[in-house]
């Protein structure tokens, strides 16, 4: 049986890495790399690092900071990419085929496509061309609309006419090899996965399906991996709440029976290397 995946999600935002409530409010918790060092230690199957920044500053200025200043994100791709010790996809302002190939020259296994997806869905093709479908992940980011209907948002805001089906389909016929599907109005509420949505998209495609948007306890992780047909659950917030957070859902998840691998403790690793 194939092994289900539990995901952290990182989020920077200008050069800090922060938490999210719904797409709006934004919380800064550490440097860029930090988390990346403490997911890696404790053996995360991958990790999702999105550069949700609404400008290209990634110098704060701040030197009390203790981490590097970075120009641009070029500096931020390359050191997140020699701390990383686990399967790393990359996305975030992504908008040519040069785009593509600097992350995974840089590190990255994959990459994610979310505004490119719904502004030129060709690209997907283009890129799955020239490196493989197997490194494409398209961010779908989902909300209802005044009618209470699911749909398609790009970057979380502005409302496109697809519904999450629809559109699902239309990126794996494009040569998508995964698909991040998140709840923008879960987003950081805690309050657990929208299942039915993470259902409805799964059942009608053929490739992995990652469920992002409203972990709060480790029982919502336990029902997505389940109750849907999702290959994975990701996360962010959660993940940033104490050191061992990772080890403490796989642990939980294990011991219910799930299909994921071993949790191990960190002074285990840490004797064994």
């Amino acid at each position: 049986m194939l092994k289900k995946r539990v995901i952290p999600v990182i989020l920077l935002r200008n050069g800090l890495i922060v938490q999210s409530r719904a797409f709006k409010r934004y919380q800064s918790i550490g440097s860029p790399t930090a988390a990346v060092e403490r997911l890696s230690s404790w053996q995360s199957d991958e990790l999702i690092y999105l550069d949700i920044s609404p400008s290209s500053t990634y110098d704060l200025n701040r030197d009390d900071l203790n981490h590097p200043t970075f120009s641009s994100i070029i500096d931020i791709i390359k050191l997140v990419s020699k701390r990383c010790q686990m399967p790393l996809t990359f996305g975030g302002g992504i908008r040519t085929i040069e785009d593509v190939n600097f992350r995974l020259k840089n590190g990255a296994d994959k990459i994610t496509l979310n505004s490119i997806a719904i502004d030129n869905i060709d690209m997907i093709t283009k890129i799955a061309n020239m490196f493989g479908s197997q490194c494409i992940v398209v961010s779908i980011d989902v909300k209802k609309n005044e009618k209470d209907m699911p749909i398609v948002y790009k970057r979380g805001k502005e409302a496109t006419n697809f519904k999450p089906v629809e559109f699902a389909k239309m990126v794996e016929n494009a040569g998508a090899g995964e698909i991040l599907l998140n709840s923008v109005d879960l987003d950081g509420s805690g309050n657990g996965f929208d299942l039915e949505l993470i259902n409805e998209v799964a059942q009608n495609i053929k490739i992995p399906l990652i469920a992002l948007g409203g972990a709060g306890n480790w029982g919502h992780f336990y029902e997505v991996l389940s109750k849907t047909k999702a290959s994975a659950v990701a996360a962010a917030n959660i993940f940033q709440h104490s050191e061992n957070s990772m080890y403490s859902c796989k642990s939980y998840l294990y011991t219910q029976g799930l299909p994921v691998r071993k949790p191990f403790e960190l002074s285990y690793i840490n004797k064994n290397l």
